[in-house]
């Protein structure tokens, strides 16, 4: 077992994570005030923070928005990893992004958090892990904190209206938050480090997860023709980190996470 402490007592991937994690390993979840001030943050194995500040999603990169600089900046040995939550947002958006594909962020967020990535590995390198996440999949309507609108709340809000897009031929690469817990625990028992991908690692057609998602939803609802025609296409390579962890990760593993989702959503 490791000791493992994650930062974000409020948040949707904090809590799943903890509530995953505790299972398998020591861990300790805090709030980010809490965190900052803790005197023995370097007695653990791992730290992966998942809180943010509002103003490092909204504007431009400032230290003082940076909480997973802060955080690290406060690890003085040589044993303790920092786990950094990156960005698929950093990539061009395009097919089969390779971790050393073409970097192009577009939107504060993404500028900043490759920013965090630069600075973090400059200082950090030998006991950093850096994840560059496609979008996450899972049930945030129990969560107060909400700094940003997912796909699911986005869906969500249209379908409780009675509306459904038909995306055509759009899609994009996804990962549920169960499957997101199951691989950072891997990640943890094979104590590895780098940058990685987390995702499906294929084409996910946007209707196709449309469907699933709404499939227990018993009210009627129109089917809205989509016209700004493809848009941020892509899917990640995953190939460098599930050739490590070797845990299965396919299309019928989420299309049964998001019916589950489903069936929650629409209970």
């Amino acid at each position: 077992m490791k000791k493992v402490l994650i930062i974000g007592k409020r948040g949707f991937i904090g809590k799943s994570l903890h509530k995953y994690l505790k299972y398998k390993h020591k861990v300790k979840l805090m709030s980010f005030k809490d965190a900052i001030n803790y005197k023995l943050i370097n007695e653990y194995d791992f730290v992966i923070n998942t809180s943010t500040n509002k103003d490092y999603i909204a504007k431009k990169y400032k230290i003082n928005f940076d909480n997973d600089l802060k955080l690290a900046n406060k690890l003085s040995n040589k044993k303790t990893v920092f786990i950094f939550l990156s960005s698929r947002k950093i990539y061009k958006a395009e097919p089969n992004i390779k971790e050393t594909g073409k970097l192009s962020p577009k939107s504060n967020y993404s500028k900043n958090k490759l920013m965090t990535e630069k600075i973090l590995y400059k200082k950090f390198k030998n006991n950093l892990i850096i994840l560059r996440i496609s979008n996450i999949i899972g049930d945030k309507s129990k969560f107060s904190k909400n700094l940003h609108k997912t796909f699911v709340d986005i869906f969500y809000e249209k379908a409780k209206k009675g509306i459904i897009y038909n995306n055509k031929q759009n899609y994009k690469d996804f990962i549920s938050i169960q499957k997101f817990c199951e691989i950072i625990n891997m990640i943890i028992r094979k104590n590895l480090r780098g940058i990685y991908n987390i995702s499906i690692g294929r084409k996910v057609f946007l209707n196709d997860i449309v469907k699933w998602l709404n499939h227990f939803n018993k009210n009627k609802f129109k089917i809205v023709n989509y016209d700004k025609g493809p848009t941020g296409n892509f899917y990640l390579n995953n190939r460098k980190l599930m050739s490590k962890i070797k845990i299965s990760n396919d299309l019928e593993s989420l299309k049964k996470d998001c019916l589950n989702l489903s069936k929650r959503l629409f209970k």
